[in-house]
């Protein structure tokens, strides 16, 4: 497993600080009262890209040699690692390939075209879509954008917590992450 610390995490929040918003941190009453904790919800949903997933995307794209820029950029994923990538090469000016599922919604393909990249369909689940960027990776030189085992993805995915901390005041008992792989 990639290990990632503190700093990195740190680093991290300097890189993509003019990228991304510092989301809200909304208390949920109802959750709050039934659980008799004080429960919060960050609103990732109001990233650009709808998710936190453009975070680790453009973290990792920063951190990219000049090289591996100008060989483009390619990922795997069912849409919301595919906009942040998109989104973030988009933002730095180099080429993106994002290959998706072709039952990857609608509106994620639609969107991750939109943030300039292009897209292949390929397969049904993730896993297909994975074997299919892999293969072009090989073809093409492109720097794979793994959607969560990459060292500066999961520390950009990370800044999130360093802002729960802040606008807590520092006084946090849980954080209750979902997670998932992009699949």
């Amino acid at each position: 497993m990639t290990k990632v610390t503190l700093q990195d995490v740190q680093q991290a929040r300097e890189t993509i600080k003019d990228i991304v918003k510092k989301t809200d941190l909304l208390e949920s009453a109802k959750l709050s009262a039934k659980t008799g904790a004080n429960v919060f919800y960050k609103c990732e949903n109001l990233q650009k890209t709808g998710s936190f997933k453009l975070r680790g995307a453009c973290n990792k794209i920063a951190n990219l040699t000049d090289e591996e820029k100008a060989n483009g950029v390619i990922a795997s994923s069912a849409g919301n690692h595919a906009q942040g990538v998109a989104l973030g090469a988009k933002m730095t000016g180099i080429k993106a390939t994002i290959v998706m599922p072709a039952t990857a919604p609608l509106a994620k393909v639609t969107a991750t075209k939109g943030y300039g990249a292009e897209v292949v369909l390929n397969g049904i689940v993730y896993d297909d879509a994975y074997a299919k960027a892999v293969e072009i990776q090989k073809e093409t030189g492109a720097t794979f954008l793994h959607p969560f085992n990459d060292k500066y993805v999961i520390a950009g995915q990370g800044t999130i917590a360093l802002e729960i901390f802040e606008q807590l005041d520092n006084k946090v008992d849980t954080i209750l992450c979902p997670i998932g792989g992009g699949e």
